[in-house]
């Protein structure tokens, strides 16, 4: 993995870009290059090794049996992110984070449950019986559900980590990891607190390039921990034999 970061490669994706120089937060000095027209650069050296970091600890929580739950709600990150994470069949949140996701993870797994009941109910015919008022009632919930949680329907207990992009505007989400002593990985642009989180990647998170670029080490450092799991689990079963 460490082997496969190239500078060059973030550099194209425009991952140095940093805010405004106004708009720092003076706690993510030690990963700024250099200010060029108003602009902070981001050390991408420093970038590659915090990559590094996260990607390594990421592997061993996948090899461990716990999923990663990918968070993003905005408009550059959100189909990205999406894409990304079902790739490595992980869990997102890419439209609004529903308060008490993790704090209240009960009440939101019942929520998805009652989408699998209404499933349920097309199914064996229940859904049928209703009036075309009732139906049209029961729809708007399945979808209302879908769009909100529908990326969660897998996830039956609380993630092993989260990965967020943009901690300012995802700052509920932190927030709750934090109570739980769930580790937070994130890219954290110019403007954000890198002490909010475990694994701070210091990146540009206004791209969706860069993003994407950011995102293409972690989905493969899951895949290689999905991997990693998989092998552990085949030598058990031989073993057990």
């Amino acid at each position: 993995m460490a082997n496969n970061i190239e500078i060059k490669d973030l550099l194209d994706a425009g991952v140095h870009f940093g805010h405004l120089t106004r708009k720092w937060n003076p706690n993510m000095a030690p990963y700024i290059y250099m200010e060029r027209n108003g602009i902070h650069v981001i050390n991408l050296y420093k970038t590659a090794a915090k990559i590094e970091e996260a990607t390594e600890a990421l592997k061993k929580i996948v090899a461990s049996g716990k999923k990663v739950l990918f968070v993003a709600t905005k408009k550059q990150a959100k189909d990205v992110v999406a894409e990304k994470a079902t790739s490595v069949k992980m869990p997102y949140i890419t439209e609004r984070w529903p308060g008490g996701m993790l704090t209240n993870f009960v009440t939101i797994r019942k929520a998805v449950k009652k989408m699998s009941s209404i499933d349920k109910m097309k199914k064996d015919g229940t859904f049928d019986t209703l009036s075309k008022r009732e139906k049209l009632h029961v729809e708007r919930m399945r979808e209302k559900l879908e769009k909100n949680l529908g990326s969660i329907a897998d996830m039956s207990r609380l993630p092993g980590a989260l990965f967020v992009v943009d901690t300012l505007r995802e700052h509920i989400a932190v927030k709750e990891a934090q109570k739980l002593n769930i580790p937070i990985f994130a890219m954290v642009d110019t403007n954000s607190d890198p002490r909010e989180v475990d694994f701070a990647i210091p990146a540009n998170d206004d791209a969706s390039k860069a993003i994407e670029k950011v995102l293409s080490y972690i989905t493969e450092a899951v895949n290689e921990g999905l991997s990693s799991r998989t092998a552990d689990a085949n030598k058990e079963a031989d073993a057990a034999e």
